[in-house]
């Protein structure tokens, strides 16, 4: 592996990275499958922190023929392992055939935003609505409004949102929707805002496949730390349609939030056996340690939702 890749020194993002990277032996479960076996998943996991507690939102999916994305549900811990609900969003209060991953932030104005991936009913298209409340347990009755759009060519969904210096950064995973039964297909783009409604989309591609190797067939960036002098990013990658739902997580660098290259010929986390372990998120706690969460796949095909406590 070269030294200096997409100008960050890859040595000195490695030794950042494997701080970060999911050791199993030290995680914990923080919610379980929903059922046992294959479709029966939780996870898709976003954390924030706020008052003393880690708020969480996480999506609960059954089996395609049992509804797919059921809902999203915040929840919220005090230790960020142990949660209680706090409300659930369905797919029906959205209008959506399913819900993917959501984004939870709270804004500087004090305010909590949820933003949801919808996939549009008949469809392989995806968009991303928002929802605003004063509190998380208030989001079912807040009004919403769509804010990525997609359009015929391209579906997006899964986002990743940092709010620095008052700018509003996002990364977004967007599908392709030109040839049918290829929509699985998936590329990172990132966009900033002034308000987090508004967005607009830098030119080119932020994260994208390598021909030939395990990440082939898409790159869902997932998580993006800010460190000194470069920005590390865990994202999700597959490398055929059959490897749907049980991506693995890589690691990509780069100098600025438009542009990131992965380094390595081989995923960096998966679950035991080699499969699933995807949606990799990363918060920072207020007394400056580190939470992560992931999504990762069990011996019997279901998904559980799993978490670490980093000391840097």
């Amino acid at each position: 592996m070269a030294d200096i890749v997409n100008g960050v020194d890859v040595n000195k993002a490695l030794a950042l990275a494997k701080k970060f990277l999911p050791h199993l032996e030290s995680s914990q479960a923080a919610v379980p499958a929903p059922g046992l076996g294959g479709g029966f998943w939780v996870g898709a996991p976003s954390a924030a922190e706020h008052d003393g507690y880690v708020y969480l939102a996480y999506r609960l999916r059954h089996p395609v023929d049992l509804g797919r994305g059921q809902g999203v549900v915040i929840a919220r811990s005090r230790g960020g392992v142990s949660f209680e609900t706090v409300t659930k969003i369905s797919k029906d209060l959205m209008n959506a055939e399913s819900l993917e991953r959501p984004t939870l932030i709270r804004t500087p104005e004090g305010k909590w935003r949820l933003y949801l991936s919808c996939a549009t009913t008949g469809t392989k298209h995806w968009r991303v609505e928002m929802l605003e409340a004063d509190n998380p347990e208030d989001f079912k009755e807040s009004t919403h409004k769509v804010v990525l759009p997609g359009d015929k060519d391209w579906g997006v969904k899964d986002t990743v949102i940092a709010l620095r210096d008052g700018t509003w950064h996002l990364w977004g995973t967007f599908h392709p929707l030109d040839t049918p039964n290829e929509e699985d297909r998936m590329i990172s783009k990132y966009a900033t805002s002034k308000d987090g409604v508004e967005w607009t989309w830098a030119d080119g591609v932020a994260l994208e496949p390598r021909k030939g190797t395990w990440d082939s067939r898409g790159a869902r960036i997932t998580a993006v730390h800010f460190a000194e002098g470069f920005l590390l990013a865990f994202y999700d990658g597959r490398a055929s349609a059959a490897e749907n739902y049980e991506e693995r997580t890589g690691i990509a660098v780069g100098t600025s939030p438009d542009k990131f290259v992965a380094i390595g010929e081989k995923p960096f986390a998966e679950s035991p056996g080699g499969r699933g372990l995807r949606y990799f998120d990363l918060l920072q706690l207020a007394d400056g340690s580190f939470r992560t969460y992931y999504e990762m796949a069990t011996p019997d095909d279901s998904h559980e939702l799993r978490t670490e406590h980093v000391e840097l």
